[in-house]
């Protein structure tokens, strides 16, 4: 049973990229530029937005975290996103969800122009995923990186039942459009289970590849999971534990260690998809970079 380590191949990626942008701080005097907004005070949003400038400075990359005060209208707001959208070291645009309730996620999404939408969100990106135009748009982060799990890891896909439990625009969705693409490191038949879905194991036990994105811990029993299946777990969940010096310890949608006796391959939680996330919003803002400056 193998173990695919998302932390260990989002360190080679950021390495990767690390060295194309010092090529390209040589060559054109110039680095990517990604611009995070933050409306509010979440503390969960601020580590994770911290985490992605923090990465883009150990790469080289330029990065900015623009704090906005919860009560910021919108209006002001899509002010913010047009300026970033007119201004030209600036490649990769996020505004960090969820967003108050008085501001339109969607009227967001909108506003941020499509050749800087590194998070892959916009309904033209989604579009051109859908059409099976992967090289004209940006993937949504997540089942980016899961692809290159696959990819790296080189775990064959051409023909193989893949189960995708959840259907959220961020994951379950794209992810469902990737893998029936009739490209290597996807060509699958795809099943979409969701909350509605009666007995979800009848499905999941056919799987050769398993994707767990539904948001509920250890969800996926063992005796769901076919002998031999890849399993992929996007799950990031609290449970209670005492015994941890927080209190709590995270887990997946996949009971690991019973899966695990079953499974070919399977990531961890934490440290299998998570990892590979961020490693992949850098890399949807090199390739912005690369657009712009038609190095590609």
């Amino acid at each position: 049973m193998q173990i695919l380590d998302g932390k260990k191949l989002s360190l080679e990626i950021k390495e990767e990229i690390k060295t194309k942008v010092s090529e390209y701080k040589s060559k054109l005097g110039k680095v990517p530029g990604l611009s995070v907004i933050i409306v509010g005070e979440d503390p969960a949003s601020q580590v994770y937005v911290r985490s992605k400038a923090k990465t883009c400075n150990e790469i080289g990359m330029n990065s900015e975290v623009i704090e906005l005060p919860e009560s910021v209208s919108q209006q002001d707001l899509l002010k913010k996103v047009e300026d970033l959208n007119n201004n030209p070291d600036v490649h990769g645009i996020l505004v960090q969800q969820p967003l108050p309730k008085h501001i339109d996620e969607f009227a967001v999404t909108l506003a941020i122009a499509p050749e800087k939408d590194v998070d892959g969100f916009h309904p033209e990106n989604v579009g051109r995923l859908v059409i099976g135009r992967l090289e004209e748009c940006f993937l949504s982060c997540t089942p980016y990186g899961i692809i290159e799990i696959l990819k790296r890891y080189n775990i064959s896909t051409k023909g193989k039942h893949c189960v995708i439990v959840g259907r959220s625009n961020i994951v379950g969705k794209p992810m469902a459009n990737l893998m029936v693409q009739k490209l290597d490191g996807m060509n699958c038949t795809v099943t979409v289970c969701h909350s509605a879905t009666p007995d979800i194991g009848s499905h999941t036990q056919n799987a050769d590849i398993l994707i767990a994105a539904i948001g509920k811990a250890k969800l996926i029993t063992g005796d769901m999971v076919k002998p031999g299946a890849v399993v992929i777990d996007v799950g990031m969940n609290r449970v209670e534990d005492p015994s941890a010096k927080r209190g709590y310890r995270l887990v997946g949608d996949v009971d690991y260690d019973a899966a695990r006796e079953k499974a070919s391959a399977i990531t961890p939680v934490p440290g299998g998809v998570g990892p590979m996330t961020i490693a992949m919003l850098i890399s949807n803002t090199l390739k912005s970079f690369e657009r712009a400056h038609q190095t590609v």
